[in-house]
């Protein structure tokens, strides 16, 4: 699948207009040794592919606001030179002029050119947007270059005055996905969603977690995805347990759970899918009364998700529902409002209900925002935005807790976008229901 180039140009378009005056640098992501000479899979940066869709290491974006009467605005690309020798070595390089003309910037440079180049263009620049301290190497970098230009002071030349952070306008954009980022959102969750199908027709005791992880890894790879969209979680038994559990080296027990926690990324486009189901193929009594509260706090937290409701109202509402869930198992005692504001659900709930889904698995964007008395408070869902519901319970051994629930861990995981009239689903094709969970096992080939 080939970029729309054009999307990214208006993309950048829209930041020289909010940027107003100044300069603003961008760097790609290093490649990283893995050992030796030997790098891990190359992946760039979230920020400079949104709005370059250039895939090489090695390159730089500078975008210049120019003065709307007199000067115009610039797109500028810092990429490696073609390298015929290095070509056969490491594979294809666009090289300045051809990324010129297919990536539309109004200049290219070699990279081994910044030196030399950057001091140019800052000079007489109000301003200097770029990464604050993401990289102290690229902290230093950007110094050196400040006081290559401060240092022509006395010829009339001057610095940027003012620093500011380049994430907080790109954070903002990449808040509200286009139609252009929903589609490859939608192709993310469908990949994903095919290989927990894959994953849950699999299963059976006496497997290992890493087959099927190796299950997942395969349909993600096969379906179109370059990569993983993070370390897959594959926890059987009291492994579900661990909220981060990535070891995934234990074999699957007969009458064990196992919690998925695995999707695919797309064109730079993170799926994340959490499912929970019996290794067996059927729920015990146990196993299906804290399922069934799971799964009645992740549906009540979708029905949340809608413009004008704030971004913590699906968390609270999963909240009420794991809660009661768990007075009505006698795993809490009290009145409901009191076991929420004491907080009596952290020992099985610890986490929050989600988080922003996009390029990046935990996506960029603010949680709250000023309100009108200028506190910060919980901003509110807006058409565009895409986001997780993935609330949980994990019950430890314990003595204030039936020895039939220990060593249970569930969350049920689905990527919500939300819509001018509520909300859609985008991983819906993974089977969640104990019926068809259930269904799909009992005709899988065991």
């Amino acid at each position: 699948m080939q970029p729309d180039i054009a999307i990214h140009r208006t993309r950048r378009d829209r930041i020289i207009e909010k940027m107003g005056a100044g300069v603003m640098i961008l760097a790609t992501a290093p490649e990283v040794i893995r050992n030796r000479d030997a790098h891990f899979p190359y992946r760039h940066d979230s920020h400079f592919h949104y709005l370059t869709a250039f895939p090489e290491p090695e390159a730089v974006l500078v975008l210049i606001a120019g003065d709307s009467d007199t000067i115009p605005p610039e797109h500028i690309l810092f990429c490696r030179e073609k390298n015929m020798e290095r070509e056969i070595w490491d594979g294809f390089r666009f090289g300045p002029e051809a990324a010129r003309e297919l990536f539309r910037f109004d200049a290219t440079f070699a990279y081994n050119a910044l030196d030399e180049e950057l001091p140019k263009l800052l000079e007489n620049q109000p301003s200097l947007h770029y990464a604050i301290g993401f990289d102290p190497a690229w902290d230093a970098r950007m110094l050196g270059w400040l006081n290559a230009v401060r240092s022509k002071a006395r010829t009339g030349v001057s610095a940027p005055t003012t620093l500011l952070d380049a994430r907080a306008i790109i954070d903002e954009m990449r808040l509200f996905k286009d139609a252009h980022e929903l589609d490859l959102m939608q192709r993310a969750a469908d990949i994903s969603a095919a290989g927990h199908l894959a994953a849950l027709r699999a299963c059976r005791p006496g497997m290992g977690e890493w087959e099927i992880e190796a299950e997942l890894l395969y349909h993600f790879r096969k379906g179109g995805c370059q990569a993983p969209a993070y370390t897959s979680i594959v926890a059987g038994g009291a492994n579900a347990c661990v909220l981060h559990y990535v070891t995934n080296d234990q074999p699957l027990h007969d009458g064990d759970l196992l919690l998925i926690d695995a999707a695919g990324e797309y064109h730079g486009y993170a799926a994340d899918i959490t499912r929970t189901f019996p290794v067996n193929g059927r729920f015990s009594a146990p196993q299906r009364d804290l399922y069934e509260i799971v799964l009645a706090a992740q549906l009540a937290a979708i029905d949340a998700v809608k413009p004008g409701n704030t971004w913590n109202t699906p968390h609270d509402t999963a909240l009420r529902v794991l809660t009661q869930g768990l007075r009505d198992l006698k795993l809490l005692d009290g009145e409901l409002g009191g076991l929420i504001e004491q907080e009596a659900y952290k020992p099985f709930y610890m986490h929050k209900t989600g988080h922003w889904l996009g390029r990046d698995v935990h996506d960029v964007g603010e949680y709250k925002i000023a309100g009108k008395d200028g506190k910060p408070d919980w901003r509110a869902l807006q058409t565009g935005m895409t986001l997780t519901v993935e609330p949980g319970l994990y019950i430890r051994p314990s003595e204030e807790v039936p020895k039939s629930f220990w060593n249970i861990g569930i969350r049920i995981e689905d990527d919500v976008a939300v819509t001018p009239n509520g909300c859609h689903v985008l991983t819906a094709a993974a089977p969640k229901s104990i019926a068809d969970i259930e269904e799909v096992m009992r005709h899988a080939t065991r």
